[in-house]
């Protein structure tokens, strides 16, 4: 009778055993499984739309330094839907063209600011429609400066003429001046119901023309009536069925305006002071943070691997970077008056080839999204 006993005890801990072991082997395999099986769609990236926008040329000081302030749509519900930059700065060339140039190619250049040169790189815009093969009505350039035209093409002999987007830019294009916002908000909602543009970039220049034109109560009227086309616009592109839940908003600044005791304060703009350089950047996406501020700084050259991330495409790593030099010219001849010639100073552009210096500004993502950002 014990051997018995002994003998089902022996049994019922060996099935036991083995019922341990099986559970056992489920909870590794379950746990490998998890380690190495692909992330579910749900993390992949879903942004399939990006529209920036850039309001031109408001100092920090009269935006959000002062909130609500004149901004109270972005500094309110679309805050609170995003992301917002609180230390963001143009540092490099705080002027219209070249401020627009650094985001739309990742490079601070010195350019001509009144539409007569093109940036030394290709654009977001080139690499996109390349890399998709999509027409040229997919990508657009809205614009209520007509100089901004100089956005959709480059000096880069390998790309210019090349993957050139649409463009809408000023009262009727390149040398037409410039039109009103309101005016460029319609054409943009236009183009986006009948040509569904996956990449674009607006500009809305109150702010920068009322300001230059020594306007006070203009200038602040020109932000207050940004802040309203950005809110309208988002509410336009959530309300369609084509960019609900697909589409990534940056709504960013070009420059800003020298400090009251520089250079004449407000009405101008163009160094390095801090009212120039200090911006700001307000993201909202499907991929991006909700209600996060982002104390880290970032640069408008951060702006274009962004988007190249988001839309999946790749910028070149090495890129041109044109750099103001002086060079001396001897003279050809001796001046009047002076025993000993004399050397003339002038100044050139000297093209030089360096390493992308912009990142994808990893704060924005949601945590689960950071694997498809690179670092």
């Amino acid at each position: 009778m014990r051997s018995l006993v002994s003998q089902l005890k022996n049994i019922r801990f060996n099935n036991l055993a083995c019922l341990l072991n099986g559970i056992g082997l489920v909870l590794v395999g379950a746990f490998i499984h998890a380690c190495t099986s692909p992330m579910s769609e749900t993390d992949s990236l879903q942004t399939e739309n990006v529209v920036i926008i850039v309001i031109d040329g408001p100092r920090y000081s009269e935006t959000w330094a002062n909130i609500p302030g004149l901004i109270p749509n972005m500094s309110g519900k679309m805050k609170q839907d995003g992301v917002f930059l609180n230390h963001f700065y143009n540092d490099g060339y705080t002027y219209t063209s070249s401020g627009h140039a650094v985001i739309t190619t990742g490079v601070n250049q010195p350019i001509d600011n009144y539409g007569d040169e093109l940036p030394a790189n290709p654009s977001i815009f080139q690499y996109w429609l390349k890399n998709t093969g999509k027409p040229t009505t997919a990508a657009w350039i809205i614009s209520s400066k007509d100089k901004l035209h100089i956005l959709a093409n480059t000096s880069d002999p390998e790309w210019n003429g090349k993957f050139i987007p649409s463009i809408d830019c000023g009262i009727a294009g390149p040398g037409t001046g410039y039109r009103a916002d309101s005016l460029t908000m319609l054409q943009a909602k236009q183009i986006l119901t009948t040509h569904k543009p996956s990449l674009v970039l607006i500009n809305f220049m109150e702010p920068d023309g009322f300001a230059h034109a020594g306007n006070w109560d203009y200038y602040l009227r020109g932000i207050g009536r940004s802040d309203r086309f950005v809110k309208e616009l988002w509410g336009f592109l959530q309300g369609d069925s084509f960019y609900r839940n697909s589409t990534a908003l940056i709504v960013t600044n070009d420059h800003g305006r020298h400090l009251n005791e520089i250079n004449g304060g407000w009405v101008d703009h163009g160094d390095n002071c801090e009212g120039c350089e200090h911006i700001s950047l307000l993201a909202l996406g499907p991929d991006f943070k909700k209600g996060k501020e982002v104390e880290a700084r970032y640069t408008l050259k951060d702006i274009a691997p962004t988007v190249a991330r988001l839309l999946k495409f790749e910028i070149d790593s090495v890129v041109i970077v044109p750099r103001l030099d002086t060079i001396v010219v001897a003279s050809q001849k001796e001046p009047v008056g002076l025993a000993v010639k004399t050397d003339s100073v002038q100044v050139a552009i000297v093209l030089d080839t360096t390493v992308l210096q912009g990142h994808p500004i990893r704060e924005l993502f949601i945590d689960t999204k950071l694997n498809y950002v690179a670092k």
